[in-house]
């Protein structure tokens, strides 16, 4: 018979360092947050140093947000069968191993199947990490701090993620290898805590879905394959197609095999019954359409069309993280006073007015004028995060905190991945556009000013001045005198990506006014959307063991 999360290691879990725990959990959980957003900053290094594209340097990143998304189902699965800090030990080994491995990396034509291979393997320790880490919070926690405890799990490590452009901007000033060494430390410190903190552990005596795990693995990475791959096989290709209505289908077909599983799915799906869930689930993945995205454009648009260095554009991108910070406190107080909705309504517009207005600035070229409409979309971001990541989980009363949390995470990390390919295609075709138009003003023949508008797109990931092309032919001479303009035509193309983002978070405004309201209290009661007390809805655990599961 199984119990009802938590309350069979409520007595142990009081037992444990909470302090302790809480930090060891949030130090190793900020070293996957940190890396969603580092790895920008040294784009152009890394581009410039292995002779990587455009479009090879976004599945950099993207691969390790991929492997995030479809694995998180799997590691909040293992979390419940292993033991949570079984998982987070394991995890956070292979999190810093394939951390120092991508630092390892070799230049040469293997270079990039390299980093993307070590950079899955992240992906999937960190997987692994999150689901458990938020596992070990709720045991260790008792009902009546749980609460608290969660708004700090999330407001502190979606915080952190601030930490990833400064710190990559001054690590990639000596190394951009260092951006990865990095976490090395971090995790020693995460592990020896883990140890000091005494955190009790359990482990369930239920068979693994691995059929569902291979279905949603398939099925997200197929549908990304298709949206990423869309810049260089085109719209128009059969092959984008087939693996974006492929992906969806196995997606689809997951869905259905999880909804007709007996016994133990890997992913209880009757939690979306919760309306509150479903909203805050939808709110989430149009945020991260724009959150983990926008530090991609805006560092690499940063260093070409301002021709700022990876110190400045982390400046840069600090003008962002300080709306987020300042609104995530604020978020933070109204979700324990009002509940989540207040929260994602205001959140959701100032993202969309905040973007908006942002995007209308990229071409005035000056970093100082575009703080303002930076910082307001960053509050926006920073009001969405912390509330309806929290308030998702509060509302797990009918299923386990690991299967709840493979949800939320599933969908950002899916979202965030979703995000950089599609935008990472609309500014590949229009930048392509944008400087063909431009040579082709420039006398450059019809044919040629295609292909090396082509050529300039994919070498464009760092500062335009150090691609300006060296020699005294016509092409280069004209190329030389254009370079002004083609840091316009990046601005411009990146103003498609910036609306782009705005119109997402518009959607997510909608969606948040689906929200019932009210506060949902973790654990010990959730009112529901039909206005059922808490004390009248069974945990799924117990009604399956009245039935006689």
């Amino acid at each position: 018979m199984r119990t009802k999360q938590g309350d069979s290691t409520l007595g142990a879990g009081r037992a444990a360092s909470q302090p302790l725990a809480l930090a060891a959990m949030m130090l190793a959980v900020a070293m996957t947050f940190i890396d969603q957003t580092i790895v920008s900053i040294a784009a152009p290094d890394i581009v410039s140093e292995l002779g990587l594209s455009t479009t090879g340097m976004q599945w950099v990143i993207n691969a390790y947000l991929l492997a995030l998304a479809a694995c998180f189902a799997f590691g909040g699965r293992l979390a419940d069968l292993w033991g949570p800090r079984r998982v987070v030990v394991a995890g956070t080994l292979i999190f810093v191993i394939s951390s120092v491995l991508c630092g390892c990396v070799p230049a040469g034509d293997h270079a990039l199947t390299w980093l993307i291979v070590f950079r899955v393997t992240q992906g999937l320790g960190a997987a692994l990490l999150f689901p458990a880490a938020l596992a070990v919070v709720v045991a260790v926690f008792p009902v009546e701090r749980r609460g608290r405890a969660l708004a700090l799990f999330f407001g502190v490590t979606g915080a952190l993620t601030a930490v990833g452009p400064l710190l990559g901007g001054w690590l990639t000033a000596w190394t951009w290898r260092a951006i990865f060494w990095v976490n090395v430390p971090v995790a020693i410190i995460a592990l020896v805590l883990t140890a000091l903190a005494r955190i009790p552990d359990r482990r369930r005596d239920e068979s693994l879905d691995v059929r569902g795990a291979l279905l949603i693995v398939a099925g997200m990475g197929l549908s990304v394959l298709g949206f990423q791959q869309a810049s260089a096989w085109g719209w128009d290709s059969a092959a984008t197609w087939a693996c974006i209505a492929g992906g969806l289908a196995l997606l689809y077909a997951f869905v259905r095999y999880e909804l007709r599983t007996p016994g133990h799915p890997l992913i209880n799906l009757s939690v979306f019954r919760d309306r509150g869930f479903t909203s805050d689930t939808l709110v989430l993945f149009f945020a991260m359409l724009a959150f983990v995205p926008v530090f991609f454009f805006a560092s690499v648009y940063a260093q070409v069309s301002l021709s700022a260095s990876p110190n400045q554009a982390a400046l840069y991108l600090l003008y962002f993280f300080a709306g987020f910070a300042i609104a995530s406190q604020w978020g933070g107080r109204i979700l324990d006073k009002r509940g989540a909705r207040p929260a994602m309504r205001i959140g959701c517009a100032l993202g969309a007015v905040g973007f908006a207005l942002w995007a209308g600035k990229l071409t005035d070229l000056s970093m100082h004028d575009q703080w303002p409409y930076a910082a307001l979309a960053g509050a926006g971001i920073g009001f969405i995060l912390a509330p309806a990541s929290t308030d998702a989980v509060n509302r797990s009363i009918d299923a386990s905190y690991g299967e709840v949390t493979g949800i939320t995470q599933t969908i950002r990390n899916y979202a965030a991945s979703v995000g950089l390919a599609v935008f990472g295609t609309i500014l590949t075709h229009t930048m392509t556009d944008r400087v063909t138009e431009t040579l082709s003003t420039r006398g450059v023949p019809p044919g040629t000013d295609h292909s090396v508008a082509r050529d300039v797109t994919q070498a464009i990931t760092g500062n335009a001045d150090t691609r300006t092309p060296s020699g005294d032919g016509p092409l280069e001479t004209t190329m030389r005198e254009a370079m002004p303009a083609i840091r316009m035509d990046f601005a411009e193309a990146n103003q498609w990506i910036f609306y782009g983002m705005a119109i997402a978070l518009a959607v997510g405004y909608f969606c948040a006014l689906r929200h019932p309201g009210g506060r949902a209290t973790p654990q010990d009661g959730t009112a529901s959307q039909d206005g059922t007390p808490p004390t009248e809805r069974r945990p799924r655990d117990s009604a399956r063991s009245e039935n006689g599961d």
